[in-house]
């Protein structure tokens, strides 16, 4: 009866940690659907085999019953492949043997209390996915999308771990007294090892934090840069155009004195016309979104893509300038990037951006290819190293709990942000 017990709430929490470490590419209802689907699936295989061939066999099997069902989930699930995908499984694995290790040991020291069993099950169970939850899962989401290398030489140490307890030490915790000395013994030392990966992953953010910075101070001196040059080009030519004001005048006088009025005055619209080309375009009063709207506007001129743009801002915004010109580059970039598979007359760009009476922007473009969305309703990346844009726009909205929509209706893709 423990020991059928133990092996379906070990199974429960096993899913439930898996869920944990997923990162899914559905959404929120599909991925909890499916993980408990699987996981009835496997208590009730359990269940059958202890009633027909005996505990025994079920505890030897266990691992097989369990394990592999949860691998096949996760290659339909998980975005990742390779060595990160067989890291979910191998971490949900450990930080369940760490709960079921722990209730063993107080069931082993309280002389089989079923009910002290129980509820350092419960006790455990609770205080560990409130650390995932809260601590590691964040710091482990990250180090999937930013962490290139290394991966496999973790699943190898995890790997020994689980051929150690699942194989090399026979017997359950709390009811052989080998098993319940030896196996929260090396659980014990990969505490340890977890915690140096803890300690990578968050250097890991910490880098991811300080290439944010190094990208923001980079999009602001590169936008200003580009805002000065076109500034000094325009200086330059209406310069020009003013010494040549005077030759313009006598010209028009002298077709007045003919009697060429039509003339005259054809003449002074063209010189008119020269003139408003010249002149700088400001697209809002803070000088570095002004500077960023400049440079990516330009970006997509050059590459065949007509923007539509109607930006009203005031001189005091709600977050930090060069933040939200962040936000804004990587959408700008991503509709840029959307647009060039897509025939010439089919590219466009819209931006609409308003201050009052909140800060609400909207940048629409069409879109070649059919958009997934996960369970946050953020598009799913196509390709490895791409959706960074997209996740750092959904950190900033984290960041200052601002709304975002992300939206694909008639081909044309849509953000929208209200802050």
């Amino acid at each position: 009866m423990v020991e059928l017990f133990a092996m379906e709430y070990t199974t429960a929490l096993g899913m439930t940690m898996v869920l944990l470490f997923l990162d899914s590419r559905y959404s929120r209802a599909r991925t909890v659907a499916a993980v408990y689907t699987v996981m009835a699936l496997v208590m009730v295989a359990l269940a059958a085999i202890s009633y027909t061939a005996g505990m025994e066999t079920a505890m030897r099997v266990y691992p097989v019953v369990a394990h592999v069902p949860s691998l096949l989930l996760m290659l339909v699930l998980s975005r990742f492949r390779g060595w990160r995908l067989v890291f979910q499984l191998l971490s949900a694995v450990l930080f369940c043997f760490l709960v079921q290790h722990g209730a063993g040991l107080v069931y082993y020291l309280t002389g089989g209390l079923f009910w002290a069993l129980v509820l350092s099950y419960v006790v455990l169970s609770a205080g560990m996915i409130f650390f995932l939850v809260r601590f590691l899962r964040p710091l482990f989401l990250q180090a999937l999308m930013a962490l290139r290398r290394g991966w496999w030489l973790m699943c190898l140490v995890l790997a020994v771990y689980y051929v150690i307890i699942a194989y090399l030490i026979p017997g359950s915790v709390g009811i052989d007294r080998s098993s319940t000395i030896l196996k929260p013994a090396v659980s014990l030392l990969m505490v340890g090892f977890y915690s140096i990966v803890m300690f990578l992953f968050s250097s890991v953010r910490k880098e991811a934090d300080t290439r944010h910075s190094a990208q923001l101070s980079a999009l602001q001196l590169s936008a200003l840069q580009s805002r000065m040059e076109a500034v000094r080009l325009a200086e330059d030519a209406i310069r020009t155009e003013r010494h040549d004001l005077r030759h313009r005048l006598q010209t028009a006088m002298e077709l007045m004195s003919r009697g060429e009025k039509d003339a005259a005055m054809a003449f002074l619209d063209a010189a008119q016309r020269r003139l408003d080309e010249q002149q700088e375009i400001r697209w809002c009063r803070p000088p570095v979104l002004d500077a960023m709207f400049s440079s990516y506007f330009d970006q997509a001129r050059r590459q065949d893509i007509p923007v539509e743009a109607s930006i009203t801002l005031g001189d005091t915004l709600p977050v930090d300038e060069g933040e939200l010109a962040v936000v804004l580059a990587n959408a700008l970039e991503n509709a840029i990037h959307a647009n060039l598979p897509l025939p010439p007359e089919r590219r466009q760009i819209r931006c609409r951006v308003v201050g009052t009476p909140s800060l609400m922007l909207e940048i629409a473009n069409p879109c070649a290819k059919p958009v997934t969305f996960d369970e946050k309703g953020l598009p799913v990346a196509r390709g490895q190293g791409h959706g960074l844009g997209v996740r750092s726009i959904a950190a900033f909205c984290q960041r200052h709990g601002a709304a975002y929509q992300f939206d694909l209706t008639g081909g044309t893709f849509r953000l929208r942000l209200i802050l």
